[in-house]
């Protein structure tokens, strides 16, 4: 029944990809028309200006993701130690803790610089593109950022399914 349960939320989890893919592929299509209109408006430096935020935009987001997902993993194997835990595993844990934890700081502060590079682009937008047409760019990055974040989401509990799965059949004889 667990086994059933377990392979049931999975479906529904890839199903939910599925669809989160999808507009994905709505948001990149989004994107372009967005980037044509930029193009044609702004001034070459400006553009580039607009493609390096938005290239950006994604790996800064998703490196933020990735260790804080990474973090979480490490802090949920700290919880679980206890006497009978190695030494050597102990400090290789509270090492790689440490690490991420530092590493995620550097990525927040990418973030912040991210997110003022975002309001220079936005006030170079706000010269040529209608208040409607800003109000979508606006948009547009708010939901791509909401994606990225739905998308990590979903690979996370999928994995996390998958794991449960792989060790409740590894346990029945």
């Amino acid at each position: 029944e667990l086994m059933a349960s377990l392979q049931s939320r999975l479906q529904a989890l890839w199903e939910e990809q599925e669809l989160v893919l999808l507009e994905v592929r709505e948001c990149a299509k989004w994107g372009e028309e967005l980037e044509v209109l930029v193009r044609d408006l702004c001034k070459p430096n400006e553009f580039e200006r607009y493609m390096m935020f938005i290239g950006d935009l994604e790996k800064v987001v998703s490196l933020l993701l990735c260790l804080s997902s990474r973090l979480a993993r490490v802090q949920n194997a700290i919880s679980r130690m206890d006497g009978n835990t190695e030494p050597e595993e102990k400090q290789s844990l509270n090492e790689r803790h440490k690490l991420l934890t530092r590493q995620r700081e550097d990525a927040k502060d990418l973030k912040e610089n991210l997110d003022r590079r975002e309001r220079v682009v936005s006030g170079i937008l706000a010269k040529y593109l209608t208040e409607q047409q800003l109000q979508d760019y606006q948009h547009f990055v708010q939901v791509k950022t909401s994606l990225l974040i739905e998308q990590k989401d979903l690979e996370e509990q999928i994995k996390f399914f998958e794991e449960q799965l792989e060790n409740l059949e590894q346990s029945i004889p």
